[in-house]
Order: structure tokens, then C-alpha cells, then sequence
């Protein structure tokens, strides 16, 4: 029975490494696959230097239209909206000190004649004829700033945008009885980059969008440029000008203004290509080298143009980069490309 036992556990012990040796006869050797790509050469070409200024549009004048001292209202001949021209009367104050202004100039009028009639045969002293002529031309200036207080009139072209009082109200210096803006032209400003102090020019053509007109592109100019750059922000104020003949534009409206400062050789890639490291914010694309690996190549974008990249640095001429499959790579792994 004892020699039954042991000849039993030897015959299981050989069939287990017989099994054993069997098992790893069938085991295949592990191949690794390189990782499968897809890549484009990317080229030079000529790529416009745009800049878009966000900014909103202003009247190239604003009038606040008021009489020079506190006042009774005694007519108003135009409302919010109206289009006015210059001189054009827009309301009348209270006379009772233009009449009186009017009477005295009359009368200092009347005694001028008298005393300069007197002067010329030697009648009248000198002084005299001077105190009163020195009276006369203070009552002339008087009543012309009474008349000018007295009868407003809009001093430019353009759209009353305010109307403060009615008629019958006394203005009381609080607050412009009426608003008047010129709106044809009308103008912008935007804060441009010391950078590009020696790059825009007065004259330059400048494109106008704005979200009340969707795609609509107006064509303004740069009208003036301010000779000093703010020390805090690094930028300088430019003055954009647009004629507005139909009055389209509109004070207050948002608007982007774009302007071109030439054109720069440079390579232009698919946005595909492009990846973003995590943690450090490096913009980087594979480059694929003759021998089949790729290399993570640093770059600096410029403009976005759609779906493509405009590349500042970091990138040659005719290179070939990587589309897809960037997230299986490393630098110097060899992959293969699937077309």
C-alpha cells in the first residue's frame, strides 16, 4: 500500500511538469506596434499682420446746448432725434433781458452819434468822447450775449440726443437743455502697443465691424495718433475716423476696429497639429525626422486664420508635422505613418 502511494505522487509530480513545459512551448514573444500617425508638410507663405481693437463709436462733436445763466423756457422748436443744421434755432428763453439789453443799446447808440458829432468840430473833450464810447461798446457786447443766450441755436450739424426741459420749465444750470452731436463722421479710439508706435501711420485704411451690422465692413481711417504711450499699460491712444455719410453708425455701439500692419513670411500649419503642454502652457507640434521618429518641437502662434496657425517660431519651411495620433508620442519615438 506504502509503494502504491509513492508511485502515485510521482506520476502526478511528471504529468505537472510536463503540463508545465507544455503551456510555456505555446506562450508567442510580445512584439510592440509603433504608434500610427497621420502627417502633412506644412510651408511659407505670405500672412497678413492683423490687429483687432475692441473699442465704441463717439460723435466726432458733442454740443451741450444751455443759456448762460438760469432761465425761463419760453419755446422749444425740436425734439430728440430731429436733424439740425448749424445756426438753426432750437429754442427761445425768456426776453425781458433781452429788451432791456435792446433799449439801452439803442439809447447808448443814439448818444454815441451825438458825441462823435460833438468830437469832430472839437465840442467835446477827449475823455468823454471815449467813456462814452466805451459805453456803447459794452452795450453792444451785452446785448449780442443775451441774444446768443436768449435764441439758442445749435452751433455744428448733426442729431439732438438729448432734450433735458419742456417748455415753461426754468433751466436751472443743472444739466444741458439740449445734447447735439455730429455724427457724420463719427469716431473711435483705440489703445495700440508701444510695439507698433513705428508701424501705424495717420492715413492708414482701417476695416470697422460691429455687432448691430454682422459682416459688414466699413472703411475708416487713422486720423490722429497720440504722441505720448501711458507708462502703466504700454499703449498709446489712436483716433479712428469713419465719414457716416447715411449714418449708419451710431454713438455708443460696440465696434471692432482691424488694422493691417503688413505682411510676414511665415510658416502656416492646421490647427491639428498644434498641442498645448498641460501645466506649463508650451504650444508644440511633432516634427517627423527622415528616419521615421518625431521630435517635440516648441513654437510660437500668431494669428488664428480659420483652421490654420500662423507660426512665429519654432518651425522650418517645408517641415513635416504630425496631425494625429500626438497623444501616443514622445520625442524620438519612431512611429509609423498611416496615410
Amino acid at each position: 500500500m506504502r509503494k502504491f502511494s509513492i508511485l502515485s505522487i510521482t506520476a502526478a509530480a511528471i504529468l505537472m511538469i510536463s503540463c508545465g513545459q507544455q503551456t510555456n512551448n505555446n506562450q508567442q514573444p510580445v512584439v510592440m506596434e509603433n504608434p500610427k500617425v497621420t502627417v502633412t508638410t506644412v510651408n511659407a507663405e505670405y500672412v497678413s499682420q492683423l490687429q483687432v481693437y475692441p473699442t465704441t463709436i463717439t460723435a466726432d462733436i458733442v454740443n451741450n446746448i444751455a443759456p448762460q445763466s438760469a432761465s425761463r423756457i419760453s419755446k422749444i422748436y425740436v425734439e430728440i432725434g430731429d436733424r439740425v443744421e448749424a445756426g438753426q434755432t432750437l429754442a427761445m428763453m425768456d426776453e425781458v433781458n433781452l429788451d432791456k439789453a435792446r433799449l439801452q443799446l439803442i439809447n447808448d447808440s443814439l448818444e454815441f452819434s451825438r458825441f462823435e458829432q460833438l468830437h469832430k468840430i472839437g465840442a467835446t473833450s477827449q475823455s468823454d468822447y471815449e467813456a462814452i464810447s466805451l459805453k456803447y461798446d459794452v452795450s453792444k457786447k451785452t446785448y449780442n450775449n443775451l441774444l446768443e443766450n436768449t435764441i439758442l441755436k445749435s452751433p455744428t450739424s448733426g442729431i439732438v440726443t438729448a432734450r433735458n426741459y419742456d417748455e415753461g420749465d426754468m433751466y436751472a444750470m443743472t444739466q444741458p437743455l439740449f445734447v447735439v452731436q455730429k455724427i457724420n463722421p463719427v469716431k473711435m479710439i483705440i489703445n495700440v502697443s508701444e510695439s507698433q508706435f513705428s508701424n501705424i501711420k495717420k492715413g492708414m485704411e482701417v476695416d470697422i465691424t460691429t455687432d448691430a451690422y454682422g459682416d459688414r465692413v466699413f472703411k475708416g481711417v487713422v486720423d490722429l495718433i497720440h504722441p505720448t504711450i501711458n507708462s502703466m499699460t504700454h499703449t498709446f491712444a489712436v483716433e479712428v475716423k469713419f465719414a457716416n455719410k447715411d449714418l449708419s453708425l451710431r454713438p455708443g455701439m460696440f465696434a471692432r476696429v482691424t488694422v493691417n500692419y503688413g505682411d510676414n513670411f511665415r510658416v502656416v500649419v492646421p490647427d491639428r497639429a498644434v498641442m498645448k503642454q498641460v501645466g506649463s502652457g508650451e504650444q508644440y507640434v511633432y516634427v517627423l525626422n527622415p528616419d521615421g521618429t518625431v521630435t517635440y518641437t516648441i513654437v510660437e502662434l500668431g494669428r488664428r486664420m480659420g483652421n490654420r496657425y500662423e507660426i512665429v517660431s519654432g518651425l522650418d519651411d517645408n517641415a513635416t508635422v504630425v496631425l494625429t495620433g500626438q497623444t501616443k508620442l514622445k520625442n524620438g519615438v519612431e512611429v509609423d505613418v498611416v496615410k
